[in-house]
């Protein structure tokens, strides 16, 4: 088993954008998802591990900012668990451009995962913590 912890803010994958190429069309992420993916993709290769090669189970934690706009009772509310961020962006995105990230770093490829867990929460230091298993 190996666990990581990214400190960077989540970001969602993006639905691509198009332009054109000549008679073909090329697709592309959008700068805030391309930027998110290569400095998750930098802070991956900084652990130096040796990409996985067979079946994984994998466990991710989204931890996203809590509003500033909110009490203090609110915000030790969300901060301690008590409420999950149930907005935007959905979990499948967050998970997404993620799981792109780390292609060829800490593992292979994606195809690789089995088994999936995701979860959300609020806290003052944003961040993903990613547990590995391999099977």
């Amino acid at each position: 088993m190996a666990r990581y912890i990214f400190n960077i803010i989540p970001v969602a994958q993006a639905r691509p954008r198009a332009t054109r190429m000549g008679k073909g069309i090329r697709l592309y992420d959008p700068k805030k998802t391309a930027d998110f993916k290569k400095e998750l993709r930098l802070l991956a290769q900084a652990e130096h591990v040796e990409p996985l090669q067979d079946a994984l189970s994998v466990e991710i934690w989204f931890y996203r900012a809590v509003q500033k706009s909110i009490s203090k009772k609110e915000h030790i509310r969300r901060t301690t668990g008590c409420v999950r961020p149930t907005v935007k962006p959905d979990i499948d995105n967050l998970c997404k451009a993620t799981l792109d990230s780390f292609n060829g770093i800490l593992w292979k490829d994606d195809s690789q995962i089995v088994d999936l867990n995701l979860h959300k929460y609020y806290s003052d230091n944003p961040r993903i913590e990613v547990e590995l298993d391999e099977i």
